[in-house]
């Protein structure tokens, strides 16, 4: 029997790098799929394409996951096409760096409101979902720099500082209920984003890294598997590192 197996994932900001990575992870090892992205493009369309090859029922949802409403109304969507949620993955996520004394209040309120907003919103329509099902796994995609801050990046590394409390509160609120709660913490993971550094910036991040590589999405996949997974079934409230030794 595949580790996920009956099981509906909900993943938010799906259509490319980690989300994606989840995804097909989570498609692969038996789960119907649910994910958001914040339109339905031609990447996000041939995304779910990919993912009904595991065999497994796909959709994907047009949906601001910073906006409250927009969240309740996809999710009272998914309950109507698949029945059940049984994961969340709270992936979407946005950066706009800068240094604090030059951060303007607009690049501020769109890192916490895409990353931090954004999980609060999910997690607010899902729970009364997974309590009614008496159990569930929630899963927050944080950061090492939320665990150890980065210069230049105040506004994300918060954000990613109350993903972890977020979770480690709603493990403490709804563990009763037999739902758990956990996080995430990739380090530097070659994605598109990443891609884009400059060479030099890359050669830097990768001496400081004592495996000496960036991560690569499925890596962090594999995390996102055994927190979603039964294999993990007294884990709640953890942050798990996977950043081949960045924050040891």
């Amino acid at each position: 029997m595949k580790l996920l197996e009956g099981k509906v994932a909900l993943i938010t900001g799906a259509g490319r790098g980690i989300g994606k990575a989840v995804a097909t992870a989570f498609a692969e090892q038996g789960a119907d799929i649910a994910f958001t992205d914040l339109e339905l493009n031609d990447a996000v369309l041939a995304t779910a394409a990919e993912l009904e090859k595991f065999g497994v029922r796909v959709k994907a949802y047009a949906s601001n996951a910073a906006n409250f409403e927009q969240t309740h109304e996809v999710v009272e969507q998914i309950m109507a096409d698949f029945g059940r949620i049984d994961v969340l993955v709270n992936n979407a996520g946005i950066t706009k760096d800068g240094l604090m004394m030059r951060m303007s209040e607009a690049q501020w309120d769109a890192v916490i409101n895409v990353n931090l907003k954004s999980a609060f919103n999910f997690i607010h329509a899902v729970t009364p979902v997974m309590a009614r099902q008496r159990g569930g796994s929630i899963i927050n995609m944080s950061s090492v720099v939320g665990v150890s801050g980065n210069a230049g990046q105040c506004n994300y590394s918060a954000s990613k500082a109350g993903m972890i409390g977020l979770a480690k509160s709603i493990a403490k609120e709804m563990g009763p209920r037999g739902i758990r709660a956990n996080c995430i913490a990739p380090g530097f993971i070659i994605t598109e984003m990443t891609a884009q550094l400059p060479e030099e910036i890359r050669e830097q991040w990768n001496k400081t890294i004592p495996m000496r590589r960036g991560g690569t999405p499925e890596e962090v996949a594999k995390v996102a598997l055994f927190l979603a997974s039964d294999l993990s079934s007294y884990v709640t409230g953890q942050v798990v590192h996977c950043c081949g030794g960045m924050n040891c």
